[in-house]
Order: C-alpha cells, then structure tokens, then sequence
C-alpha cells in the first residue's frame, strides 16, 4: 500500500492527499513508462545520462498548467542540452491537440494508463486522480537534483530555482 500524504498540497486552499513516497534530491529517479502522443512507450530509460526536467501537472487544458507549460517551452531553447518532459493524466490525443494550437515543441507523456508514475514519484491527488503540480530536475546520474511539490495546486512553480538546478546539472 502507497502511503498516503495527507495535507501535503491544496487546491484553492483546501487540503489534498497525495499518495506516494515524497521523492528528495539525492534520491535516485523511479523508472517510468508512459504514453507518448503517438501512443507509443515513453521510458525514463530514454533519458539515461542526459539532464531532463519532468514537469507534472493536472491538466493541460486549465489555465495555470497552460500557462506553465507554455513558459517551459520557452525556456527550453536557452538551456542547450537539458530535455524537457511535461506529464499529465490527459489522454494522449489531448495532449496532442493540445500542444498543436499552443505550438508547443517539447515532449509530452500521459500516464493516464495506471497509477504507477504518480506513486512513484508522490504526486497522485488521491480521489481526484490527478497529478499534483511539481517539477524535478533529474541529472546524467539518474539522481534528482531539485523537486518542487507546488504548495498550492492553482499556483505556478517556482522556474528559476528549477532552472538554476537544470543548469548545474547539466554542466
């Protein structure tokens, strides 16, 4: 059984239960399959030895993951050799049209298909079953080296930090 962080976010000021262990730098980066837009794997192991930042979030299809995906977009072309990873429980379809009308360039995966990813990396809302929002930088040694859970569900995260970290990472 997952365990279960009660409190550990809200959404518009009320407590969520996260389920999952909460994941801290140094710990080493669970191993994932998700589902591409193509509907084919997307594996953690395509990203051995590289720098990745995994942004999770609800729903690409609310306003404050919009705007925050789109930003990481963005911020991806000044960071050279980091990958950049946006995951969310949206079907892959969604995503796809999605990211077609907010041009949208980087990868994006859905782990719509079970509940592995979320528990793994401890960002399952429970009930809602929905990814709670966060950002990991997970260096070349497959070792995160910044997680945010954001406090705050409808709030963004915060990009500098996580950006400063991908960038030593990479380095």
């Amino acid at each position: 059984m997952a365990t279960e962080r009660e409190g550990a976010v809200t959404m518009r000021g009320n407590p969520v239960t996260l389920v999952g262990n909460e994941l801290k730098v140094g710990d080493t980066a669970p191993d994932f399959e998700l589902v591409g837009q193509d509907m084919s794997p997307v594996k953690s192991s395509e990203y051995a030895g590289k720098t990745v930042i995994i942004s999770a979030v609800p729903s690409l299809d609310t306003p404050v993951c919009d705007t925050e995906t789109r930003r990481w977009d963005k911020e991806r072309a000044a960071l050279g050799g980091v990958e950049m990873l946006t995951v969310s429980m949206d079907l892959p379809m969604a995503q796809k049209r999605w990211c077609g009308a907010a041009e949208v360039g980087h990868r994006t995966a859905s782990a719509h298909r079970d509940e592995k990813f979320a528990t793994d990396y401890g960002l399952l809302m429970k009930g809602a079953r929905l990814l709670a929002r966060s950002v990991f930088v997970v260096g070349k040694d497959g070792k995160i080296k910044y997680v945010q859970y954001v406090p705050e569900i409808t709030t963004e995260p915060d990009y500098e930090s996580a950006l400063q970290a991908a960038k030593a990472a990479a380095q």
